[in-house]
């Protein structure tokens, strides 16, 4: 009961225990460096509860927008280590929508594959660059030496 008033304090939402699991969550991670992704779309939700939970968490400093097998959102919450991403389908209605504890979420990290790939591509870059031929100074300066 809210002393102040005489009314019966409200129940507690659901947007409210998974901000405080995302507090354990974060200290979690923090300490021991474990992960934790909740997936908001299997929860029951209320028309109001997914729009809480974004309100409490607030926004962050980084958005990211992807084009990987379909349109892809990470933002970061006005908390280090939370994430909110949303994945898209068809109509680009919201497919899954998940919050993730973690310094950066997986979606955002380059395969190994894709870097080597990249590497190669780049060395190739370089070496096809103008700037790479050999002048007229340097080919004089190589039949001196």
């Amino acid at each position: 009961m809210n002393a102040e008033c005489g009314h019966p304090a409200p129940a507690a939402s659901l947007a409210d225990a998974v901000f405080a699991e995302l507090a354990h969550a974060l200290a979690r991670l923090a300490e021991t460096g474990e992960e934790t992704v909740i997936d908001l779309r299997s929860l029951p939700f209320g028309p109001t509860d997914l729009e809480a939970l974004a309100e409490k968490l607030g926004d962050g400093e980084v958005t990211c927008a992807l084009e990987v097998a379909g349109r892809s959102e990470v933002r970061e919450t006005g908390f280090a280590g939370v994430w909110w991403v949303r994945h898209f389908g068809a109509g680009d209605e919201i497919a899954a929508e998940e919050v993730h504890v973690t310094r950066i979420p997986e979606i955002l990290v380059s395969h190994p594959d894709d870097v080597a790939f990249a590497a190669r591509r780049i060395a190739d870059a370089v070496a096809a660059s103008p700037q790479n031929e050999p002048t007229a100074a340097d080919e004089e300066d190589m039949s001196r030496g």
